[in-house]
């Protein structure tokens, strides 16, 4: 590219640069799902983020040869996945949401149960909070 094209092209993007600004203030914003939804969000993230911390804890015992925690680690990876869909289903208002939010209720419930066995683990213990906190959102939309 030669100096003047490459000048054009400066040009070209600083212009392009300060009319963002003017555009973006006259596009309406139309807020899809996540604000409706917000709390559910919230909830099946922290949900999904302490189920995922419970999976590697159970897997280090299990590697360490206490198999008290498979139940565990099977539960938390369930909550792990349906939360992470669930948290994608809400957040674009999804019309399957509130039958998604019965099963995902249903599977937070039985993770909570099954961390509630093992709650003298720090980290069973915050996984169950989160389910049965999870399952309270969930119960809203379903």
């Amino acid at each position: 590219m030669d100096r003047r094209g490459m000048l054009f092209a400066i040009g070209a993007a600083a212009v392009s640069a300060s009319a963002l600004p003017g555009i973006s203030q006259e596009m309406p914003h139309h807020h899809m799902g996540g604000a409706k939804h917000q709390a559910l969000i919230d909830a099946a993230s922290n949900c999904s983020s302490a189920a995922d911390i419970c999976v590697g804890h159970c897997v280090e015992m299990l590697a360490g040869g206490d198999k008290t925690l498979a139940a565990c680690a099977a539960s938390s990876r369930e909550v792990e996945v349906v939360c992470s869909g669930l948290r994608a289903l809400a957040a674009q208002d999804s019309a399957h949401l509130a039958s998604y939010a019965k099963v995902a209720a249903e599977v937070c419930k039985s993770c909570e149960a099954e961390c509630r066995k093992h709650s003298q683990h720090p980290v069973c213990k915050s996984c169950g909070d989160a389910c049965a906190a999870c399952a309270i959102e969930c119960g809203k939309v379903a």
